[in-house]
């Protein structure tokens, strides 16, 4: 299992809209493309709160390649995407690691 850290960095103000988009849109694509969230995050404390955090899991990198390139390539989601952004951007930013649960990990 490999699981995906990404880390949405937004313009100042524009968390809500991120959250609202990830409601009303992405998860319905990540469904369709058979992409698993394990969960999503907030920042309670520290150097920022305008990001919102989340994993995914893979079984492979090969895997994510495909299923990510779908998703990212698929017409709907490039609509709604643009649609949400049509008056200002949301994510100034975005980071993502791949992790790898060592052999001690409740999480394998």
């Amino acid at each position: 299992m490999i699981v995906e850290m990404r880390i949405y960095h937004c313009l100042p103000g524009r968390l809500p809209a991120l959250h609202d988009r990830f409601i009303k849109s992405t998860l319905g694509f990540f469904e369709k493309h058979g992409i698993v969230q394990i969960g999503f995050w907030t920042t309670l404390a520290g150097p920022s709160n305008h990001a919102l955090t989340y994993l995914l899991q893979w079984e492979s990198l090969a895997e994510r390649e495909t299923r990510w390139n779908a998703f990212q390539a698929d017409p709907e989601w490039i609509a709604k995407r643009a649609e949400s952004e049509a008056t200002q951007a949301i994510v100034e930013r975005i980071e993502n690691h791949f992790l790898t649960p060592t052999s001690y990990s409740a999480l394998r």
